[in-house]
């Protein structure tokens, strides 16, 4: 895997992390003044209600959630394309080992780089 794919994985990751965590801590902040309020009026001994942890918890708990969500799509479509590459090696009667794979997958790249039809803006 080169470098920029890898920069380009991991800034993808980043975004769907902040994305979920913001959705998160917004909707358990929501939750969490929802219930201060009831039990500032319903239980007389409520005092303080920290209402930042259950923001943190939100925060936290969505973003490793949509994290791992993604970690698991993408070993999905590397287990798919690994499976692709060693049945293609293998017809070829070429041993599918770790080099043997990198190598058809970059020539793959290669391939669907040139065949995919180019976009020109129009203005």
């Amino acid at each position: 895997m080169d470098r920029a794919r890898r920069r380009e994985e991991v800034n993808r990751a980043y975004d769907v992390q902040v994305r979920a965590g913001t959705e998160g801590a917004l909707r358990y902040t929501s939750i969490g003044i929802g219930l201060a309020i009831l039990g500032h009026y319903t239980w007389p001994l409520f005092r303080v209600a920290d209402v930042s942890l259950v923001t943190i918890w939100g925060l936290v708990s969505y973003a490793e959630r949509a994290l791992q969500s993604l970690e698991i799509n993408q070993r999905q479509t590397e287990s798919v394309i690994r499976k692709e590459a060693r049945i293609e090696l293998s017809r070829r009667g070429i041993v599918p080992t770790e080099t043997a794979i990198a190598q058809w997958k970059e020539a793959r790249a290669r391939e669907q780089g040139e065949n995919a039809p180019s976009r020109t803006q129009v203005t």
